[in-house]
């Protein structure tokens, strides 16, 4: 069973940057995919950015493209989502999730395994 714990959510002043941690275990595989997506109160839950385990292969979502950039670390078995130019419009509760496939899904019903999440909350 796979095991996905975020880290690294708070309150930051727009214009700033964040570094969200997203610590997997009890699996992995060459054809692995992880993703970031995010859920503000009262609006649907919008996906952020996924990335291919083996290749490193990434993709973005629109609202965040040029300010936001995944990444990860094989040997801490860790994705990350480093978070730029933060906007209060960005201002969500943040979850990792992770699944098996050959491409970057951007819906969230594709992933299997999601972690508990993480607040991130931009001041104007």
């Amino acid at each position: 069973q796979v095991q996905l714990v975020e880290s690294g959510g708070g309150l930051v002043q727009a214009g700033g940057s964040l570094r969200l941690s997203c610590a997997a275990s009890g699996g992995s595989s060459s054809n692995y995919v992880m993703g970031w997506f995010r859920q503000a109160p009262g609006k649907e839950r919008e996906f952020v950015a996924a990335i291919n385990w083996s290749g490193g292969k990434t993709v973005a979502g629109d609202s965040v493209k040029g300010r936001f950039t995944i990444s990860r670390d094989y040997a801490k078995n860790t994705v990350y989502l480093q978070m730029n130019s933060l906007k209060p419009e960005d201002t969500a509760f943040y979850h990792c999730a992770g699944t098996y496939g050959t491409r970057l899904y951007s819906e969230a019903v594709e992933y299997l395994y999601w972690g508990r999440g993480t607040q991130v909350t931009v001041s104007s």
